[in-house]
């Protein structure tokens, strides 16, 4: 098929929102920006000049806690007032529709303000009869539909003809199945449990998969915190580190070879040789009061003097999450990109990197 050469040189459009901070002011909103995005795939974090984990880091990545896949779950089950009082209205519930394709199918999620979103087809959305709006990137024709419903209204009670009509829709007009992935975050004492809530569907408890590696050897740009648009000869920028951390954590070559058919790329400059360089991938359902603790401590690790110039953790989003910060509507289109990245320098200033793919709103 003949492709124009004008279409092979147009590439998507990507926003990366770059923004500075002190991890100790008090105006910082660093937790704040990991707290807005609640859909998390993939932690990671790097530590130059470290060979050995320290133990505060491998205990808060042994903390990550488990999370639950449940399997053919009624949606109904989530506005029932039962499940609303005993989990949503005590703690930050997340749920999200796990293997639905957010361009294809009908998802739905659970925000921990207690908001539940569904993304649906057109069909889906005339036969649910609830109100919506039209999702903003199905064109001049809607062809699917977002509809959120506060399950911690004071006006949604079992009394409410809003609470019934929804009830109605999902469990009688149309009645909607996902599996979940689901996980609770609840500071109280009190014995609760997802588990055994819902123990009469299929549900299987998981465990984030681990990974440390040592490497050798890195090139590895210089960055100077007050310098967010780098430097010639002197710092690298925010947005050519971002590229160098994206070909690390994917394995590239950066040696930049005549024979190398894969990649020609190489390590801005100005660089330095790191060796060696920790580095953590946590991979599962990861809620963002683990992230915090992790990011709390990787600003610890500086108390004591060392030789790293700065520590990075990068969060990576759900591709077909409905959302992606806050209740912003996120898409696929070409590669569903939704993440962010914190680079924590010495003196505790850092710089928070906001990336998404084409269609989302600016983070």
């Amino acid at each position: 098929m003949f492709v124009p050469l004008r279409w092979l040189r147009e590439s998507p459009r990507h926003l990366l929102v770059c923004e500075r901070g002190h991890a100790r002011h008090e105006r910082s909103r660093h937790a704040a920006h990991v707290r807005d995005h609640a859909f998390n795939c993939r932690v990671s974090f790097l530590i130059p000049d470290c060979g050995i984990v320290p133990e505060a880091l491998k205990t808060a990545v042994a903390n990550v806690g488990e999370y639950y896949l449940v399997k053919n779950l009624s949606l109904h089950e989530l506005v029932s007032q039962e499940f609303i009082n005993t989990f949503v209205k005590k703690g930050s519930c997340y749920l999200l529709s796990y293997n639905t394709r957010i361009d294809q199918d009908n998802c739905a999620a659970l925000l921990p303000a207690g908001r539940l979103i569904l993304s649906v087809d057109k069909d889906t959305y005339e036969e649910l009869g609830l109100q919506g709006q039209p999702s903003l990137y199905s064109g001049k024709k809607p062809m699917r539909y977002i509809i959120t419903v506060d399950l911690t209204d004071s006006a949604f009670t079992p009394d409410s003809k809003k609470y019934n009509r929804v009830i109605w829709s999902l469990k009688d007009k149309k009645p909607l199945e996902f599996d979940f992935l689901l996980a609770w975050h609840y500071s109280g004492s009190e014995e609760l449990s997802l588990m055994s809530y819902f123990s009469k569907y299929e549900i299987q408890a998981h465990q984030p998969k681990v990974t440390f590696n040592t490497l050798r050897n890195v090139q590895c740009p210089v960055l100077e915190n007050n310098k967010l648009q780098g430097e010639p000869e002197v710092a690298c920028s925010a947005q050519e580190f971002f590229e160098w951390l994206g070909a690390i954590f994917n394995n590239v070559s950066l040696e930049n070879t005549s024979s190398s058919f894969v990649s020609t790329y190489s390590c801005p400059q100005p660089g330095t040789l790191v060796d060696p360089a920790l580095m953590c991938t946590i991979t599962g359902f990861i809620i963002p009061e683990r992230i915090i603790d992790l990011l709390e401590q990787l600003c610890s690790y500086f108390k004591e003097p060392k030789l790293a110039p700065w520590v990075t953790l990068v969060v990576h989003g759900f591709a077909d999450s409905p959302v992606s910060w806050r209740e912003s509507e996120h898409s696929f289109l070409k590669g569903g990109e939704n993440l962010y990245t914190f680079v924590i320098f010495r003196n505790l200033d850092y710089w928070l990197q906001m990336a998404v793919g084409a269609y989302d709103d600016c983070p």
